[in-house]
């Protein structure tokens, strides 16, 4: 891990999402539902188009930019696996083959399949087709000269809003069940080391079913238990995969901003659909457009919604080791992304980790990676967290002799 000086942190006083709010970082307590009737809150920089749906009531709660075109990025594999499906009924099953690929395609984003699915069935006619077959009005294939790239895809948040209510509401059972199975089943790391569990996966308590997107120069790739010095690099996406090189927008739709798109379903029997597609500026980091996204996010009036307990906090260096334990000996969960805020559910006492001339004790328990890491990382210039409770007594006599 390369690490940052606290002192910095200290110095500066920094803030939590405190200076989101307007006034303490502490989030409502488990059970509640989300606020009503509260208007999106874009951060400064960042371009949005967001759709959110009531199915329960056949309303929309929040329409921000709706009808505004993004490139769609890992978006667009839901009509891709919607499209292969789309002739098979009730009596035909999945090929294991497809379902290898298919899997991994909604679950961890996997690009390799959707290079597959690309190629083998017709590239932009998939999208032709599936434009029509679902009545979308801002959908369109990728543009002249990037034919190749299904990551190119024009969509809008309420298109992205339409497909979803499709695979709830009209697809056959044996299709919408595979879909959202699936959705529900999305692994924090992604097939290409990205964590994928910002957005709708990091503002609600499950249930929820998602499909993310990303695209864009972000320099590092951190998830997951292990992490090679080759996949810490910046990633170059192959050129028939979800991105190429672009200088300008092209028909309309920015290719050059970094995109971080979070779609899907919250709350009990698939209640509320949200569709939240955002870029942001040139040279936006991986943690910094996750943070927003997720600022963005929390914000919205999402029926049936449980937000979960704890405070946002701001975390400071790469590669900051999530653990099992609150020592450094513990098995590592994963990596945050650089900056990324994190949700600190409570703090125990551990393993002394020092940064000279620091040292802190206490580490916060991020109840969303099931771990913990050192507070020395959380952008607060105490050791103990303020409003944030000690974690329980089981675990603080586990390490109370380290």
């Amino acid at each position: 891990m390369r690490m940052i000086l606290r002192g910095a942190a200290a110095l500066a006083t920094l803030v939590t999402v405190a200076s989101l709010t307007g006034g303490a970082a502490a989030v409502p307590g488990p059970g509640t539902s989300a606020p009503v009737a509260q208007a999106a809150r874009i951060p400064d920089g960042v371009t949005a188009g967001v759709a959110v749906f009531d199915r329960r009531t056949g309303t929309f709660t929040e329409q921000v930019d709706e009808s505004a075109r993004f490139r769609s990025a890992s978006v667009v594999k839901l009509l891709l696996a919607l499209d292969f499906l789309w002739d098979r009924g009730p009596e035909h099953t999945i090929p294991e083959a497809d379902r290898a690929l298919l899997e991994p395609m909604l679950r961890s984003s996997d690009d390799d399949a959707a290079d597959h699915y690309w190629s083998e069935y017709g590239g932009s006619a998939i999208i032709a087709r599936m434009t029509t077959r679902l009545g979308l009005r801002d959908t369109a294939p990728p543009p002249a000269g990037y034919e190749g790239y299904w990551g190119y895809t024009a969509l809008s948040a309420r298109d992205t809003v339409a497909v979803y209510r499709y695979i709830l509401d009209k697809a056959p059972a044996p299709v919408r069940d595979f879909v959202m199975d699936n959705l529900r089943r999305s692994t924090r790391c992604a097939s290409d080391r990205f964590d994928q569990h910002f957005g709708i996966a990091g503002s609600f308590d499950r249930p929820w079913a998602v499909k993310q997107g990303w695209s864009g120069a972000y320099a590092k790739r951190t998830c997951g238990a292990s992490v090679t010095a080759a996949e810490a690099e910046p990633a170059a996406a192959p050129a028939t995969r979800a991105a190429a090189p672009a200088t300008k927008a092209t028909d309309g739709v920015d290719l050059t901003r970094p995109a971080l798109h979070t779609t899907g379903t919250v709350g009990a029997d698939d209640r509320t659909i949200v569709a939240v597609l955002t870029l942001h500026p040139v040279g936006t980091s991986y943690g910094k457009a996750y943070t927003d996204l997720g600022r963005l996010t929390r914000s919205l009036n999402v029926p049936g919604g449980v937000r979960p307990a704890g405070a946002w906090f701001g975390t400071w260096g790469e590669f900051v080791n999530v653990r099992k334990g609150p020592a450094t000996g513990e098995a590592r969960v994963t990596r945050l992304p650089a900056g990324v805020e994190v949700l600190v559910g409570c703090q125990v006492r551990g393993q002394v980790v020092s940064v000279p001339p620091y040292t802190n004790e206490w580490w916060a328990y991020l109840p969303q990676y099931g771990g913990y890491i050192s507070n020395i990382y959380v952008s607060s210039p105490d050791n103990r967290l303020p409003d944030v409770p000690q974690c329980g007594s089981g675990v603080q006599r586990s390490y109370s002799a380290r």
